[in-house]
C-alpha cells in the first residue's frame, strides 16, 4: 500500500552530519507508523529509530541517541534521519520502513522497505 524512497546518503568524516529522508507515497501514507534500520558491512539489518503516526512516540537505539534525530513532516508522509556526530562504525546501508504501529515497525513485524542509501563514514 506504501512505496518508500530514501534520499540524503553519501560519504562525510568522522564528526559531520547527515540529513536523511524517506519519501512515502501511496494510498494511506499517513496511516503509517515509520523507521530507520542500517546494514552495516558483513553484519546483520540493526534498528537505528521509529516514529509513530503522530510523532508523540520515539526510539532510538543506544548508540544513536544524543546523535539522531527522527522527525517527520506535518502532513506525515516524509520523514527525516538528522545524523550528527557520524563515526566510522554508523557506515551502512540506511533503510526507511512503514509499519501498522510505532512497535510493529521496531520489531519488524509486517513493514515495508525503501531501497535503502548508502552512508558512509571516513576516518
Amino acid at each position: 500500500q506504501v512505496q518508500l524512497v530514501e534520499s540524503g546518503g553519501g560519504l562525510v568524516q568522522a564528526g559531520d552530519s547527515l540529513r536523511l529522508s524517506c519519501a512515502a507515497s501511496g494510498r494511506a501514507s499517513s496511516d503509517y507508523a515509520m523507521g530507520w534500520f542500517r546494514r552495516a558491512p558483513g553484519k546483520d539489518r540493526e534498528f537505528v529509530a521509529a516514529i509513530s503516526r503522530s510523532g508523540s512516540i520515539i526510539f532510538y537505539t543506544d548508540s544513536v541517541k544524543g546523535r539522531f534525530t527522527i522527525s517527520r513532516d506535518n502532513a506525515k508522509i516524509t520523514m527525516s534521519l538528522q545524523m550528527n556526530n557520524l563515526k566510522p562504525e554508523d557506515t551502512a546501508v540506511y533503510y526507511c520502513a512503514a509499519g501498522e504501529t510505532v512497535y510493529a515497525v521496531r520489531s519488524e513485524n509486517g513493514n515495508y522497505w525503501g531501497q535503502g542509501t548508502q552512508v558512509t563514514v571516513s576516518s
